[in-house]
């Protein structure tokens, strides 16, 4: 049993390999693994509790998170540090040795910085938080979760977007609810050059109050004008306040329907495109003979 005891001992004890001028034995490796797996968990531990804390204390969700997600980072560091000068390892030699894959490492990992640092900036600032109405890329987005990398944001349709932090900070992006959350909803309208223009204005005004009434508590009127005189009609551009601007699709079919329904119960034509045609008589006659009626 000594002898074999003896025996174990050595294979554990036996260099595996060699880095700088230390020898690597399975002791050594086991030491490492054990230190590097509490690391991990000491540091997902401690995530939690500074976020709970700050929670607690009144902070907001945003910035917990990214405070406890330095920390977790910052403290992942240090452990993975201290396991492998614990196992004996030169962390100058491993350095030394990995300086080129640590190159390849730093341009693959330029990126992820990148957003880093822009999600830092992101909630220091405070100009993008969680619930803000963004367009970004052309598209309207909400704003579900701020993250150290990413930001998730959900689309009308449901769909969840995950947009780099970068992209928002180094793009033009449309807060819709930066400082105030009412947005105009426009429509164009157009009515024929026959219609009494004062009763058109008129009409379009009533039927925009009474559905932006049901849309926006601010202080507002609904704006209608006048904006150019086009082929087949007189074209008037209609605006209303809503509170709310991802219900814009709701309310601009509502002001859709309310301009229709108030045109139809003043006798306002919609228009619509037409064409007038006129053929020369050395087309109509023919046409004449052939249907054979007289002049």
């Amino acid at each position: 049993m000594a002898d074999m005891g003896t025996s174990l001992g050595g294979l554990f004890d036996r260099p595996l390999f060699t880095l700088g001028d230390n020898p690597i034995t399975t002791t050594t490796l086991i030491l490492a693994a054990l230190l590097l797996a509490f690391a991990v968990w000491g540091s997902s531990l401690l995530r939690r509790g500074v976020q709970r804390a700050l929670v607690r204390r009144g902070g907001r969700a945003d910035i917990a998170g990214t405070i406890s997600g330095l920390v977790y980072y910052s403290a992942l560091v240090m452990g993975v540090g201290l396991a492998l000068w614990a196992a004996g390892i030169d962390l100058g030699a491993l350095f030394a040795a990995g300086a080129i894959f640590a190159v390849g490492i730093g341009f693959a990992m330029q990126g992820i910085a990148q957003n880093f640092v822009a999600g830092v900036i992101l909630v220091f600032e405070r100009t993008i938080k969680p619930g803000d109405l963004l367009r970004v890329e052309g598209q309207l987005v909400k704003v579900v979760e701020m993250g150290i990398r990413a930001c998730i944001a959900q689309t009308r349709d449901g769909e969840d977007l995950i947009i780099p932090n970068s992209v928002l900070l180094q793009t033009t992006v449309t807060n819709f609810t930066l400082r105030e959350t009412t947005y105009r909803v426009r429509i164009p309208v157009g009515v024929t050059y026959g219609s009494d223009m004062a009763l058109v204005q008129a009409t379009l005004f009533a039927a925009a109050r009474e559905v932006m009434s049901r849309w926006c508590t601010a202080d507002r009127e609904p704006v209608v004008q006048l904006t150019r005189f086009g082929t087949s009609s007189v074209d008037w551009d209609v605006g209303i306040w809503i509170d709310d601007p991802w219900e814009l699709r709701v309310a601009s079919s509502e002001l859709h329907l309310g301009v229709w329904n108030a045109c139809r119960r003043t006798g306002i034509v919609i228009a619509f495109p037409q064409l007038d045609l006129h053929l020369d008589r050395s087309v109509t006659e023919p046409l004449r003979l052939l249907a054979g009626r007289p002049d």
